[in-house]
């Protein structure tokens, strides 16, 4: 679980709610209409399902839990594996890498695959347009779901904007009637304000996390795909991770080549 994101967006909701009753909690009532939540969230999620196609809506959730959830990078661990590799293959030929698969030392299925092309004796041109036309392709789908979140954050302040205009269009219309002028500032302002949230406090800040997260996994495809290749080529270990290191800041550095 991401800590980070589940604190942040608390931390974004509490702030607006104390603002809101920070001298009396009936204020808090005056920031709820019924129009306004309808104009900004329902034609917000029309508007995102003209945008994109009914297979990528039905991922929103997949692409939510890679916000919400977080599992740890290890390139230490994972410099270590293919320096155990590099030895191995050297010595005993690259076959015995299969074996780094048959006792579960590798999860990745990345990894997997990429080591189960080297067993299989493919080519390492065709070893490596495999592997890196994969990571491109993981890139791809991964900035299909920072643009729908990024979508939500544009549409939903323009949604915010088309019902402000609508409350000022009733405004304007009924000005000789003065009861009608209060409802019609309330859809006014409170559509600004519900698209103003949507976009600042979920959408946008989701689609940055998801792009921090796209760039740690593909950082972590490319190390393995030129770690395979640099076994390939028949790299001794401590030139393997020499390459390697420096991919890597400093304090994620396999110092014991």
């Amino acid at each position: 679980m991401d800590l980070a994101t589940i604190i942040g967006l608390v931390v974004c909701v509490a702030a607006v709610f104390i603002t809101i009753v920070w001298t009396s909690f009936a204020d808090f009532y005056a920031f709820i209409d019924a129009p306004s939540f309808f104009t900004v969230i329902i034609g917000t999620v029309g508007a995102v399902a003209i945008c994109f196609p009914t297979q990528m809506l039905k991922g929103i959730p997949k692409v939510l839990k890679k916000a919400f959830t977080f599992t740890p990078r290890d390139p230490k661990h994972l410099m270590s594996i293919l320096q155990d590799m590099s030895k191995r293959a050297r010595r005993e030929g690259t076959l015995s890498l299969e074996e780094f698969i048959n006792n579960g030392t590798l999860e990745d299925e990345f990894f997997i695959r990429g080591i189960q092309l080297v067993v299989d004796g493919r080519e390492p041109k065709v070893i490596e347009e495999i592997l890196f036309t994969e990571i491109e392709k993981i890139e791809e789908r991964h900035k299909q779901g920072m643009d729908l979140f990024n979508t939500i954050g544009m549409l939903a302040p323009a949604f915010g904007m088309i019902g402000t205009l609508i409350g000022l269009v009733k405004m304007l219309k009924d000005m000789s009637d003065p009861t009608s002028i209060g409802p019609a500032m309330s859809v006014a302002l409170m559509t600004t304000l519900y698209g103003s949230l949507v976009a600042n406090v979920a959408a946008i800040p989701l689609a940055k996390k998801l792009e921090k997260r796209s760039k740690e996994e593909i950082e972590e495809k490319e190390l393995i795909a030129r770690g395979i290749l640099s076994i390939l080529a028949r790299d001794n270990a401590r030139f393997l991770v020499g390459k390697l290191n420096v991919r890597l800041p400093p304090s994620e550095r396999l110092e014991e080549a």
